[in-house]
C-alpha cells in the first residue's frame, strides 16, 4: 500500500510539477560555454527534490570538468518538506552542496536571486563569488517555516534577510532594480573572465591632475578617480554597501580586466576598518581565482584603532589581509595617491611596499609609520612641553616630517619604485600588468 501511494504521488508530481522545479543546462554567455542553474518559484515554490538535486549534480559534474562559468538563479524555498520521490530518513547524504563548494576556484559562480531565497537554495547561492540581487530579495537560511518549527516566532518573507540588510553585511554584492539587470551585470562580470577585448575608449588623462586637491586635508571622489583611470565604461563595482571605506571593483584597462582595490577617503579618512579589511580579503582571493591582475589605490591613515574596533575582533579582521597578500600568484600594481601610512598602507600593498610587482606615488603621496601630526605630537611630546612657542616648534618639526616623508624622497631611498605623473597612471599600470 505505502508503494502505491508512493507511485500515485510522484505520478502526481510529474504531472504538475515540471522539471521538478529545477531547470539546468549549457549555453553560450557572451559568446562562451556556460552552465546555467534556475530554480522555478512556480514549481512547489522552488524547493528542492530529489531529482531535482540528481539534475543539479549531474550539470554540476559537467561544469566541473569543463570549467565552464556557472549562473546559478537561486529563488525558492530550500528542501522539500515531504518528498516522495524515495524513501529517504533525512537526506543528509545529498552532494549537491559540497559539489557546487568544490567547483569554487576552479570556474566563476555568479548567483542570481529576485524574489525569496531560503534554506538549501540560499545555501547554495553562498558558494557564489558574486551574489547578485534585486532590491525586493529576501535571503535566510531558514525560511517561516523553518524559524516557526524551531520555536523562534512567526515572520513574515519579507522580514527574513531583506537584501538590503545583506548588501550592508557583506553577503549580496550587487543589489539592482529587477531580474534583467541582475542577468546585466552577472554577463559584465563573467566578461572579466573571459579576457581582454579589441576595442575601448580611454578617459582623458589631463583630468587625473586634478583629481586631487592641492590641499592635502581636502576630500575628494575616489570614485571619479577610478572612473578617471579605468577604460570609459568598465567599472564595476562590487559591495558597495559593505565596508564602505573599501571600494572593491573590476575594470579594464586599454581593453584588459583587472581588479581594483581602493581606499575612500569620505569614509573614516580612509582607514581601514574591519569590514573593509574582511572585503578586501575576500575580494584579492577572488581575483586571484579568476587569474586578474590588481591595481590598489592607496590613501589611508593606516588601520583604524580604538577600544570599540577591537571590541569586534580586528585583529584577525586585519590580518586578513595580510595573508590573502601573501598567496596571490597574480600581478600586483601599487599607487599611493595620497597618504600610505603604517600597516594599513602595507596592507592595502601586498604586505609591505615591496610585495607588489610594481609601486609607485603621485607626486601628491606622502609616507610614514603614522600620520605626521600624530607623528610630530608623540614623538616630539617631551619637547614640545618643554618649548618657549611650542606651535612654532610643532609647525618646524611638522614641516620636516613632509619633507622627510614626501614621494620623491621615498623613491630615492627606494622604498617605493617610482614617482608618476598622474597622467602616465594608466600606461604605467598597464605594462605592470604584463
Amino acid at each position: 500500500v505505502a508503494a502505491q501511494t508512493s507511485r500515485r504521488t510522484m505520478d502526481d508530481l510529474i504531472a504538475n510539477t515540471p522539471a521538478d522545479g529545477i531547470v539546468t543546462g549549457t549555453g553560450l554567455v557572451n559568446g562562451a560555454p556556460a552552465a546555467v542553474l534556475a530554480y522555478d518559484a512556480t514549481v512547489l515554490a522552488g524547493t528542492q527534490g530529489l531529482r531535482g538535486h540528481e539534475k543539479t549534480d549531474r550539470l554540476l559534474d559537467i561544469a566541473h570538468r569543463r570549467r565552464l562559468p556557472l549562473v546559478l538563479f537561486a529563488e525558492g524555498g530550500g528542501g522539500r518538506p515531504g518528498d516522495s520521490d524515495a524513501n529517504m530518513v533525512a537526506g543528509l547524504h545529498l552532494t549537491t552542496f559540497a559539489r557546487l563548494a568544490g567547483l569554487a576556484g576552479r570556474a566563476p559562480l555568479i548567483g542570481i536571486v529576485a524574489g525569496r531565497c531560503f534554506a538549501g537554495n540560499a545555501a547554495l547561492l553562498g558558494c557564489c563569488d558574486l551574489i547578485i540581487a534585486t532590491r525586493d530579495a529576501n535571503i535566510g537560511m531558514g525560511g517561516p517555516a523553518m524559524i516557526e518549527g524551531g520555536g523562534l516566532g512567526r515572520f513574515r518573507p519579507e522580514e527574513i534577510g531583506p537584501a538590503a540588510v545583506q548588501a550592508a553585511n557583506g553577503v549580496v554584492d550587487a543589489l539592482v532594480g529587477d531580474e534583467a539587470e541582475a542577468v546585466a551585470v552577472a554577463k559584465a562580470a563573467l566578461g572579466m573572465f573571459r579576457g581582454a577585448r579589441d576595442e575601448w575608449t580611454a578617459p582623458e588623462a589631463q583630468a587625473l591632475r586634478v583629481a586631487i586637491s592641492e590641499n592635502r586635508v581636502h576630500a575628494y571622489d575616489m570614485r571619479a578617480l577610478l572612473r578617471g583611470v579605468l577604460d570609459v565604461g568598465s567599472a564595476l563595482e562590487l559591495g558597495a554597501a559593505y565596508g564602505p571605506g573599501m571600494i572593491t571593483a573590476f575594470g579594464r584597462i586599454e581593453g584588459r580586466p583587472l581588479g581594483v582595490l581602493a581606499n575612500d577617503p569620505g569614509f573614516l579618512g580612509g582607514a581601514v576598518d574591519s569590514d573593509g579589511a574582511r572585503k578586501a580579503a575576500r575580494f584579492l582571493r577572488l581575483c586571484d581565482a579568476w587569474r586578474l591582475p590588481i591595481l590598489s589605490l592607496i590613501d589611508t591613515p593606516g588601520f583604524m584603532v580604538g577600544p570599540e574596533i577591537e571590541a569586534g575582533g580586528h585583529v584577525r579582521a586585519c590580518a586578513e589581509m595580510f595573508l590573502a597578500g601573501a598567496r596571490l600568484s597574480v600581478p600586483w600594481i601599487a599607487i599611493v595617491v595620497r597618504r600610505g601610512y603604517g600597516l594599513g598602507a602595507m596592507a592595502m600593498a601586498g604586505g609591505g611596499f615591496h610585495a607588489p610587482d610594481l609601486i609607485a606615488a603621485w607626486p601628491s603621496g606622502e609616507f610614514g609609520p603614522m600620520g605626521f601630526e600624530g607623528a610630530v605630537r608623540l614623538g616630539y611630546r617631551r619637547e614640545l612641553e618643554a618649548a618657549a612657542d611650542p606651535e612654532a616648534l610643532f609647525k618646524r618639526l611638522l614641516a620636516e616630517q613632509y619633507e622627510r616623508g614626501g614621494a620623491i624622497n621615498m623613491a630615492a631611498n627606494l622604498e617605493i619604485d617610482a614617482v608618476i605623473e598622474p597622467a602616465e597612471t594608466r600606461a604605467w599600470v598597464r605594462r605592470g600588468m604584463g
